[in-house]
């Protein structure tokens, strides 16, 4: 490299370097304006989402006996959700979603007479 492309290099990178210097990453202030009714709403949403379930689980056993049990259960007790879940080896048959144990008490009772093996339960995995 000679001399003149040496000073033209170092002069390019002292201009570089004074131009930096004078560049400075933007400053503002960030304000968020939020209503009070936005906290209410989160405080509630946070108050419903920690209440435990309950389910009534009437059957326990093979897909097509639990079918059946899914089928016959819609028929007679139409206001109840019915689900079919796979534990393994079983499938089994969970209805209602009961939000306090006096609920699901009540409502064990008018299902134990067509099912007397069902029980109450609290989902593991759902909190609502």
């Amino acid at each position: 490299m000679t001399h003149k492309n040496t000073k033209k290099a170092l002069l390019g990178f002292c201009l570089f370097l004074g131009a930096v210097s004078y560049i400075h990453a933007q400053q503002g202030i960030v304000t968020v304006d939020k209503s009070n009714e936005i906290t209410k709403l989160l405080e509630f949403k946070k108050d419903i989402n920690t209440v435990r379930l309950y389910k009534i689980q009437i059957f326990s056993g093979n897909r097509s006996g639990a079918e059946k049990a899914r089928s016959e259960f819609k028929d007679s007790y139409e206001d109840w959700p019915v689900t079919m879940e796979y534990d393994t080896p079983h499938y089994k048959i969970q209805v209602g979603t009961f939000r306090s144990r006096l609920e699901a008490d009540k409502a064990l009772i008018k299902v134990k007479a067509n099912y007397p093996n069902a029980f109450i339960f609290q989902p593991k995995n759902e909190i609502k």
